[in-house]
């Protein structure tokens, strides 16, 4: 038998909070067990179209990708990023209402992205009309006047006072009124084809990553600083801490519920395809 290490190609975003999950893997600070892994950054946007092709082993997806790769893809248990009464937020030049956003348009950070589809869940679907623009480029079309607001997601809703731009309204407080529960943005998933026990290991290794990553806070912080576009020590580390959390290390059973709900209600309202029963791995 080989003692080959097999190869898996472990894809996230370049964003602060996946740089810390992954920094004791990236820097071997854990057993990586029986694999390989070959870190691939990419935006979210691609994630989620890659991710339809079935084309990495693990990556970063949007939670409202997952039921178009349900087929070709397990929810791993650990991984997500949950905004815990915090979310995306919409964002204009002035300070205006919600009701001022209809027949607006807004620029979105992609289709398949969660914040797309909290967004119709809370305008109404075709309340208004978006411009598909690359998520850190948003804050700037909306100051320049390209758009009329813009869906920030990401390091944006910790910056974008810096711009003078006014929140409107953060879709993550709008989603915990509405339902109680905590509004699942992220996850990571694991493709089916590699089997039962190659998933169930993989799943052991991330999370044992997650977990290393958490009890050497500063360390970590400092390694996903290089991430940061621009964020300074103290905005990266109260990023990493808004989505890595224990929400992070399990869903638990509140944050399997509302991966659930999210996605039943996507469903009703049309937005996405029926995601089924949920499978964790």
């Amino acid at each position: 038998m080989s003692h080959d290490r097999r190869h898996i190609r472990l894809a996230h975003s370049p964003d602060p909070d996946d740089a810390f999950m992954f920094y004791p893997l990236a820097k071997g600070l854990i057993d990586p067990g029986p694999f390989e892994f070959e870190h691939v950054l990419r935006d979210i946007q691609t994630l989620n179209e890659w991710a339809m092709e079935g084309r990495m082993e693990v990556t970063a997806i949007s939670i409202h990708a997952y039921p178009y790769v349900k087929d070709k893809y397990r929810l791993l248990t650990s991984g997500s990023s949950m905004g815990d009464g915090y979310g995306p937020l919409i964002v204009a030049r002035e300070p205006i209402g919600v009701k001022d956003l209809e027949g607006k348009i807004i620029a979105v950070p992609g289709e398949m992205t969660t914040a797309f589809l909290t967004l119709n869940l809370c305008l109404g679907r075709g309340s208004f009309e978006h411009r598909v623009t690359m998520f850190d480029e948003i804050p700037d079309a909306v100051a320049s006047g390209r758009v009329d607001a813009g869906l920030l997601i990401h390091e944006g809703q910790l910056t974008y006072s810096q711009l003078d731009l006014h929140s409107v309204i953060d879709l993550g407080v709008w989603w915990q009124q509405a339902t109680g529960l905590p509004l699942p943005l992220g996850g990571n998933v694991v493709r089916r084809d590699l089997g039962d026990e190659t998933c169930r290991r993989l799943s052991e290794v991330l999370r044992t990553s997650i977990q290393t990553a958490l009890e050497h806070r500063e360390e970590a912080v400092r390694y996903a600083l290089q991430f940061g576009r621009g964020l300074d020590n103290n905005l990266a580390d109260q990023f990493i801490g808004m989505y890595v959390n224990a929400w992070t290390l399990d869903y638990g059973e509140k944050g399997r519920q509302a991966v659930t709900e999210l996605l039943h209600r996507g469903h009703q309202a049309g937005i996405c395809p029926d995601p089924g029963q949920i499978d964790f791995v």
